[in-house]
């Protein structure tokens, strides 16, 4: 049975997911947050999970990629059919106002956001369309986006595709929809499937007898564990790109022409060694850990030395971050989650090196 709080926003697509055992939370925006089935016999890292908190936006006409190039922090007017890329959205003062997955369909370019913040920054990039011949539209509508992992989730795939992405950010098509390696995680490639949501629940049952059907909150978690960072709500206009390792990542290009905050994040960049880094941490905590909070060193327990950029539960029951904080601080003491007294934050490696010194 639907949920009867749904019934005002619920699409085809979240109707077919209750439909097979998925429970759909009540927030402003509906998230699948359990699977009623068994995983027996199933890897945990081999999953795939409805992907309902993320929006998409499209931009289409002949100025489109000129448009977004003046506006993002990565290369748009190269961007090639057969790739994606991150790219960050800037306030004046270099702060990250949103952080997309783009990539382009025929003469279509889109950008993928979270729901809760894409209304917004929708409105404030068609603020700056003026004259340009681009088109801004809502693409979420009718779309389904899955996010798969493991080596089986390749196998599934490749009877849907005529190529499966052999490394991150390849993209292919097919009738099927759009197809995108995205950064491994946990030794296992990832990939997000985008399409009608009619081609995606044909597939539903091949899909679950190979992966583990998991909630909204899993891809998220592996999205920490593979050192993406996404910017939400509580943490817009928080980070310079540097501080949250999107240049590391592939976000940032800096042979481009400008875009709002430009002259700041290059600065940031070439201007002495950076002093702010993004790190990945688990803290075995009951309450709430959640993007926004402040961090706090022992050595220095007075002010906030970070902030947590995305947190999730974890399968030992306390939570998996990405956390930027004071290089230094990593240097002396421990880190405390909300205060000095807070649960310790116990830092791990991150899939890819930050630079030396960081």
């Amino acid at each position: 049975m639907i949920p009867e709080f749904m019934t005002d926003h619920m699409n085809g697509w979240l109707q077919f997911l209750t439909g097979q055992g998925a429970q759909v939370n009540s927030g402003d925006v509906p998230e699948v947050a359990a699977f009623a089935c068994s995983a027996a016999g199933k890897a945990a890292s081999a999953f795939v999970a409805p992907l309902t908190d993320l929006g998409l936006m499209a931009f289409t006409g002949a100025d489109a990629a000129n448009f977004l190039h003046n506006q993002l922090t990565n290369d748009v007017e190269h961007l090639g059919e057969a790739e994606a890329r991150l790219a960050g959205y800037c306030s004046p003062k270099g702060r990250l106002l949103a952080t997309f997955l783009m990539w382009r369909t025929g003469d279509t370019i889109y950008l993928q956001v979270p729901r809760e913040i894409q209304t917004p920054v929708q409105k404030r990039l068609q603020m700056f369309v003026l004259r340009a011949k681009v088109k801004v539209a809502d693409a979420t509508e009718g779309k389904a986006v899955l996010g798969l992992a493991g080596a089986q989730a390749a196998q599934v795939l490749a009877g849907l595709f005529p190529t499966v992405p052999a490394a991150p950010y390849q993209k292919t098509e097919s009738e099927h929809g759009t197809l995108i390696r995205v950064a491994d995680a946990s030794g296992e490639p990832r990939y997000q499937w985008i399409a009608d949501a009619d081609a995606v629940e044909k597939a539903w049952p091949a899909l679950v007898q190979a992966l583990t059907p998991s909630a909204t909150a899993v891809w998220r978690l592996s999205q920490i564990h593979a050192g993406v960072p996404q910017i939400t709500r509580p943490t817009q206009e928080q980070f310079v790109p540097q501080m949250v390792n999107f240049e590391l990542i592939g976000g940032v290009n800096f042979k481009k022409g400008c875009y709002p905050g430009q002259e700041i994040v290059a600065r940031s960049q070439y201007l002495g060694k950076l002093k702010r880094r993004m790190v990945l941490a688990s803290a075995d905590a009951q309450d709430v850990v959640g993007a926004a909070m402040e961090v706090f060193s022992s050595a220095d327990p007075e002010q906030p030395c970070g902030m947590i950029v995305n947190a999730e539960r974890n399968a030992s029951g306390g939570f998996d971050c990405l956390v930027e904080i004071k290089t230094a601080a990593l240097q002396e003491g421990t880190v405390h989650v909300g205060s000095a007294a807070g649960p310790v934050l116990g830092f791990r490696a991150l899939p890819y090196p930050l630079p030396e010194g960081a």
